[in-house]
């Protein structure tokens, strides 16, 4: 076996798919019906770079891939190419303890090193988000997730470290949906919740990675002012449907004001996103926060999600690439490097 390395050319993604299916079969993956999922979610985007998505072959076939890339600026305008995220590594069953993930982990860190990173993540999540959101991760992306079993052991024995953890929460929509709370029916008196489309947001890569999902906005209004307070995002995950064998709803960006927190206006806002989403005749709703974030974990627990997976995000040590670590894209691994004349 003489394994290589390229980068992507513009007749991969049946190959990509191929792979995906063969090596994504957990519940963090959707299932790849076919190669439009794989341009609408990461080859449309503005800042796709061929040059950051590398592929193993063997005699011609590929066996795995390596994607790299880089998060938006504070001001959300641009990329921010100090900081680098490799956002997956997939390798065929087949092929895999072979050595193969660890040559494309390497070739994606030069390759964000080139590009000027000064810091090295691996899993995507908000803000390192640019690709597969909407194909992996669940309703976010919340790093790599642990039910990949190997991707801690892997990514901690190449230097990384836990960065951040996120919590994968579900719940199902198969009885009524109740709350518990002897403030809400105040809350009724006093505030509304409507839905409408999601307005645009001004920032550039939020509409990049925003723009594939079919996102409805709740809005949670005082009824006398019509003034916000908070609001609240649920999208149809129709990708990952097919894995989980049931029609699935995915809640994002639940913020209250500052001003109105702690009034019971969290609760209230979910509880009716979730009924919305039980009389659109979805079954099963996912929704995922920060594992330090106790007032939204204590949020879900009350409202009947549990806590189905865990993701995380790890974060190089040393981003000094380690000598002799990096092979030439078409070089086998265990070739000795070409002198260098």
């Amino acid at each position: 076996m003489a394994v290589t390395y390229r980068t992507f050319r513009n007749p991969d993604p049946p190959h990509l798919l191929r792979v995906w299916n063969a090596a994504m079969t957990g519940r963090s993956a959707a299932f790849l019906q076919g190669t439009p999922q794989l341009e609408l979610f990461v080859f449309s985007k503005p800042y796709f770079d061929r040059r950051g998505l590398f592929l193993a072959e063997d005699a011609g076939q590929v066996v795995g891939f390596a994607h790299a890339g880089f998060g938006p600026d504070e001001a959300g305008g641009r990329l921010d190419y100090s900081k680098g995220v490799v956002c997956l590594i997939v390798v065929h069953p087949k092929y895999q303890r072979l050595g193969i993930g660890t040559q494309l982990l390497h070739l994606a860190e030069d390759y964000l090193r080139a590009k000027g990173a000064t810091e090295i993540y691996a899993g995507g999540s908000r803000p390192l988000n640019p690709f597969y959101w909407g194909l992996y991760g669940g309703s976010e992306l919340p790093g790599l997730l642990l039910s990949d079993a190997g991707a801690d052991f892997f990514f901690q024995a190449h230097g990384y470290e836990l960065w951040e953890s996120s919590l994968v929460f579900q719940r199902q929509l198969n009885g009524a949906v109740h709350v518990s709370d002897s403030r809400i029916s105040s809350i009724k008196r006093k505030y509304e919740v409507r839905v409408m489309p999601r307005p645009v947001s001004q920032r550039w890569f939020d509409e990049c990675t925003y723009a594939p999902l079919e996102i409805l906005h709740f809005q949670i209004q005082e009824t006398a002012t019509g003034m916000p307070v908070g609001h609240a995002r649920m999208w149809d995950m129709d990708p990952f449907a097919w894995r989980w064998h049931q029609p699935s709803a995915g809640i994002i960006d639940v913020v209250i004001s500052p001003k109105h927190r702690r009034l019971g206006l969290g609760k209230f806002l979910v509880f009716q996103v979730l009924r919305y989403i039980q009389e659109q005749f979805y079954a099963l709703v996912e929704v995922q926060c920060s594992a330090s974030n106790e007032v939204a974990v204590n949020l879900y627990n009350k409202l009947g999600f549990r806590q189905v997976d865990e993701g995380r995000v790890y974060r190089l040590v040393n981003t000094e690439p380690e000598p002799q670590a990096v092979v030439a894209a078409s070089q086998p691994p265990g070739a000795k490097p070409a002198t260098q004349r």
